[in-house]
């Protein structure tokens, strides 16, 4: 496998996109959006990759096979007040539905605190050394002011485990420090709105599927992803902005594109190796768990109609929600919003 590097920006923009579960207000937040001042033919690349893989755009979508319906909301897990239009649009659909399923429902939640309350070593390092004696004083330094300035003194950061900072990194300070209470974003929108109405919401997966992504990749591999996310710091807040105006314009897939593109101009890598990191990344934070989720959403939806949502970066791709279902025999059709 090839390393690392590449997912110094992946790891920044996928965990916010994909299935960051905790996420702040953005009000605080002023960055610039870097489509904005693109050189239109690096423009055209990135949009030309993005429009390569199946269902690149849209973020709300309705799959049909016979009488089996599924409403589908690819989904911003931070909170927004651009949320409030799509939300109302979207009400009908959440409160006519037999079922609500998102990434992690009430009860997953629940099991999640319950696992980290019995289990602290899941989430900060209760045995050997903690991450200032672990890391060399080349990443340790750059690390502890960047979680400094997201308002985290170096004492705990030291005691995080890795997946965690990596976590913490890819919200940029203007949005932690903007934090005041537990965000819902659209995904918590959408269970409250099924709550009120009376209508089941379930999970879609276990509620330590993020613990799996993480143990499947080493120290090491951990190690550079804190590396080069830690390159990117400076433009954290760019990085964002850029982000989470794609997502509200349908073009979560050209957000992904961006960061592969630059990762492309890192020196001493070539595109074969960018490439074949974000598909290793890929397939852990989304395609895999894309797979896993088409049987629960299909035999959901042979028990009336169901409504879904997650992170719109699950929508794109060959191993897309999107195109897994018509695979499956669904006809799909973009939502009007």
């Amino acid at each position: 496998m090839s390393r690392l590097i590449s997912l110094a920006s992946a790891v920044g923009s996928a965990l916010a996109l994909v299935w960051l579960a905790a996420a702040p207000a953005t009000a605080a937040c002023a960055g610039r959006n870097l489509f904005a001042d693109m050189d239109p033919a690096r423009l055209a690349e990135i949009k030309a990759a993005a429009d390569a893989v199946p269902f690149a755009a849209g973020n709300f979508w309705r799959a049909t096979r016979g009488d089996e319906v599924i409403t589908i909301a690819g989904t911003y897990h931070f909170d927004d007040p651009r949320h409030a239009p799509n939300l109302a649009a979207l009400a009908p659909h959440i409160t006519a539905a037999t079922t609500v399923l998102v990434e992690a429902g009430p009860d997953e939640e629940k099991a999640l605190m319950a696992h980290i309350a019995k289990d602290p070593s899941v989430m900060v390092i209760t045995e050997g050394l903690p991450l200032n004696q672990r890391l060399p004083p080349e990443i340790w330094d750059p690390l502890k002011e960047a979680l400094s300035d997201r308002g985290i003194p170096p004492f705990m950061t030291a005691k995080f485990q890795p997946w965690y900072v990596l976590t913490l990194l890819s919200i940029p300070p203007c949005a932690m420090i903007a934090m005041t209470e537990k965000p819902k974003g659209l995904d918590g929108a959408v269970i409250a709105t099924a709550q009120a109405a009376g209508v089941p919401v379930r999970g879609l997966e276990p509620f330590d599927t993020l613990f799996t992504i993480f143990d499947s990749m080493s120290q090491d591999e951990l190690s550079e992803m804190l590396v080069s996310t830690l390159a990117i710091e400076d433009m954290s807040e760019d990085y964002f902005t850029t982000l989470v105006d794609s997502y509200f314009r349908g073009e979560s897939r050209l957000a992904w594109e961006l960061m592969r593109f630059v990762s492309y101009d890192v020196p001493g890598y070539t595109r074969d190796q960018i490439d074949a990191d974000f598909a290793r990344i890929e397939e852990l934070v989304s395609s895999s768990r894309n797979r896993a989720w088409i049987p629960v959403l299909t035999e959901a939806a042979a028990k009336g109609p169901v409504f879904t949502a997650f992170g719109a970066l699950h929508l794109s791709g060959k191993d897309g929600v999107l195109n897994l279902l018509q695979q499956e025999g669904f006809t799909l059709e973009e939502l009007p919003m």
